[in-house]
């Protein structure tokens, strides 16, 4: 997926679907509604355990891209995000997604990770500091990159060993890799080897413009890569409604989003991060996320991140009417974004 240095990624607007707010079948029904209200991807989180213990859920992401693309025909779908170093066997994964790529070429991306405790620590996993993620990271996304470019594949590394290992079913155009970053290392890592930068949406502005972007910039330099080359996705928490009381009650169920990386460092049990999210006022809850009543308010903060270089926008909707949300920007916000940004 990397462009020549002439040429910019085109703008795409994709949905987030909310895996631990939904069961995967009705999930996958608002994926289908996304491709028909005019999206053009739909990305789906990857966790073993929600963020809130009481009405949470969890779908298994790899089974439900499955099903996801047998039913559309259109959109591109991916993880955002998926972490291919603990859970899952880096080899795994690239046998999990070559398959995927097989199934639906050119449509399919995975996006990847560092992690979360809430995810992989209970499963008897010592949780490392952030430097060793970042390194199981790396490591893992040379494998997967080996086993999709190579017949044959023996890999001896500080963290994963492979063995006489094929992927017998991929094609020759491998599958994008996106990497989802909140700081500026795994950023710069991006810009040097990924084809695509995740990142999400409703912090403070200045960890977009003084360290994210420098970052990925830096990247792409040392790499000897254009400011074109990859995608630049970011997930936007967006709410609409025909108030700005019932907007801002909707991001209630996302409040554990609003805990900093401090506050929610090590949590791995659900009831635990959902005890931490109500004791929050609903004021910061809302923080995250675009909270109005007017569409065109909604197009010019996203057009924010539009002006920053972001070139794939995917939104996240906190209610649990998603086919309102669907129609809802399918007719209103997306053409007024085509038409003023595209």
């Amino acid at each position: 997926m990397t462009l020549p240095s002439n040429q910019a990624p085109p703008l795409r607007f994709g949905y987030k679907a909310s895996a631990e707010q939904f069961g995967p079948a009705e999930l996958l029904d608002y994926a289908i509604q996304a491709e028909e209200a005019g999206f053009d991807s739909v990305f789906i989180s990857d966790h073993l355990q929600p963020w809130l213990h009481d009405g949470g859920h969890a779908p298994a992401s790899v089974p439900w891209l499955g099903a996801l693309g047998a039913k559309t025909s259109r959109v591109l779908i991916g993880t955002s995000v998926l972490t291919p170093t603990f859970r899952y066997n880096p080899t795994v994964v690239a046998q999990d997604f070559a398959t995927l790529g097989v199934m639906y070429p050119g449509r399919v991306i995975l996006g990847v990770g560092t992690g979360e405790a809430l995810n992989e620590a209970n499963l008897g996993i010592t949780w490392p500091d952030p430097p060793e993620r970042f390194q199981r990271l790396k490591e893992a996304i040379g494998l997967i990159r080996r086993l999709w470019s190579e017949d044959r594949v023996n890999f001896d590394g500080t963290y994963y060993t492979a063995r006489n290992i094929t992927i017998y079913d991929k094609l020759p155009e491998p599958v994008p890799i996106y990497i989802g970053a909140a700081g500026p290392a795994a950023t710069r890592l991006a810009g040097r080897i990924a084809d695509g930068f995740i990142t999400t949406s409703g912090k403070k502005r200045e960890l977009y413009t003084d360290t994210l972007l420098p970052a990925l910039h830096e990247g792409l330099e040392k790499a000897g890569r254009p400011a074109g080359a990859i995608d630049t996705l970011m997930e936007i928490k967006v709410s609409l409604d025909e108030t700005i009381e019932a907007a801002k009650e909707k991001t209630r169920f996302w409040a554990p989003l609003a805990l900093t990386p401090e506050e929610k460092m090590g949590i791995d049990d659900p009831i635990e991060m959902q005890r931490l999210g109500e004791a929050l006022p609903i004021e910061r809850a809302a923080s995250r996320f675009i909270v109005s009543d007017d569409p065109d308010e909604h197009v010019e903060r996203i057009g924010w991140y539009i002006g920053l270089g972001f070139r794939h926008l995917v939104f996240h909707d906190p209610g649990h009417d998603q086919g309102a949300f669907l129609r809802m920007y399918g007719e209103e916000i997306l053409p007024r974004l085509r038409a003023k940004y595209a």
